[in-house]
């Protein structure tokens, strides 16, 4: 059996308990169900294998995200918010990222800035809302503190490397769940690359570089991590529909780049041939999840 993703959901309004297992009701999820601050914490601790967090807006909510952080739990999220922003904060709702076609980092958040917004009124689309905070905490950094938290450099050493372990876990099992039928089709149009706005779109593709030039530095290396590199580049590139010319494009640079280094050095150009494997291995990840993902013919 495929993996499925392990989705904890904690709701305080019965008319939601009701209609989220309907709504999330099929292979993708094993979902568990809590209106207890303190029974979601000892299930997050418990299992030690959640995917994503649910969570409906409460005036403690934060008091309840802020003990997670304190304890180096950082997870996607999903909070279904009741209504519109007060005062001068600033929420950046789902309906909100639909309209403007791109994701914004928010100056306001209940748990950290790439959780994902959904309104009460938009519950039907929990599933989309789920895609997309796995999709936003996949893209996270672990250096960017302002990110994971409203005061930089608030994560101690140990934290972060619980985190680097979730977000790697987590991107794993995404790996082996790349057979999950349709989620080709769910996918967000308004946060394809093509749809962010330049801003956006130059800070993602800079990201999408640096994993890259990763992968080709330790892809001689028998890095035991290395498939894991390629899956959360194939993940975010998937996702963000990025055309497969901007990879080989992205390649090219970079093989020049090396080129112009190893010219300097008086050293041979040759090296940079075996690296036509790296571009290689990586649209071939990305063709299969394309491939595992289109829903077939019957």
């Amino acid at each position: 059996m495929r993996p499925q993703l392990a989705v904890c959901i904690f709701l305080r309004d019965d008319r939601f308990t009701s209609s989220v297992s309907p709504l999330l009701e099929n292979d993708r999820y094993v979902i568990t169900l809590t209106n207890s601050a303190q029974e979601l914490h000892e299930l997050i601790l418990e299992n030690g294998n959640v995917d994503c967090l649910v969570l409906q807006e409460y005036p403690e909510l934060r008091t309840v995200t802020q003990h997670l952080r304190d304890i180096g739990i950082v997870l996607p999220a999903v909070i279904i918010t009741s209504g519109e922003p007060e005062g001068e904060n600033e929420t950046v709702l789902l309906t909100e990222i639909n309209q403007k076609g791109n994701y914004k980092p928010k100056s306001y958040f209940f748990y950290h800035r790439a959780e994902i917004h959904l309104p009460a009124s938009n519950f039907d689309d929990i599933g989309q809302g789920i895609d997309k905070a796995i999709s936003q905490y996949l893209n996270l950094s672990s250096n960017d503190h302002r990110l994971l938290n409203s005061e930089p450099g608030s994560m101690e050493k140990e934290p972060l490397k619980t985190f680097n372990r979730q977000q790697g876990s987590l991107a794993e099992k995404l790996r082996e769940r790349l057979g999950y039928l349709g989620v080709y089709y769910k996918r967000n149009p308004q946060i394809f690359l093509r749809n962010m706005s330049p801003g956006e779109r130059q800070k993602f593709m800079e990201q999408l570089r640096a994993k890259y030039r990763q992968i080709v530095l330790n892809y001689f290396d028998q890095e035991s991590t290395l498939n894991n590199q390629i899956d959360e580049f194939v993940n975010l590139t998937f996702f963000a529909d990025v055309p497969v010319t901007q990879i080989v494009e992205m390649h090219m640079e970079l093989m020049e780049e090396f080129s112009k280094q190893l010219q300097l050095e008086g050293r041979s150009e040759e090296i940079l041939l075996d690296y036509r494997l790296t571009l290689i291995d990586t649209l071939a990840h990305l063709c299969e999840m394309y491939r595992r993902s289109i829903p077939r013919e019957s």
